[in-house]
């Protein structure tokens, strides 16, 4: 499995707003792709508009071709590329280990 890491800043002020814009824009959009595997979000709580956005893949291709070469990736730009300050830092990540307490 490959986790995308993606960090996102938005503008302030648009916390609701975005809250519910990358709820959507997953579950509506990135859920149907191939090799989508799940995904979580966590907002900053010192940085109230930085977001980690975390999605889980089968492999580095479903995100890098099937998905970011698919007309649902320009669906899930427009949803929530309105709210970004910065264009999204985004990398691929490997897991090594991990604990399940």
């Amino acid at each position: 499995m490959i986790i995308e890491l993606a960090e996102l800043r938005i503008q302030p002020g648009q916390q609701a707003a975005f809250d519910a814009a990358i709820v959507r824009g997953v579950t509506e959009v990135i859920s149907r792709a191939k090799g989508f595997r799940g995904y979580k979000v966590n907002k900053g709580i010192e940085s109230p508009e930085r977001y980690l956005l975390m999605i889980f893949w089968e492999t580095l291709e479903n995100h890098t071709i099937d998905f970011r070469q698919s007309p649902d990736f320009q669906q899930w730009r427009a949803i929530v590329g309105p709210f970004f300050a910065a264009p999204p830092s985004v990398e691929h990540f490997t897991l090594l280990s991990e604990s399940n307490a």
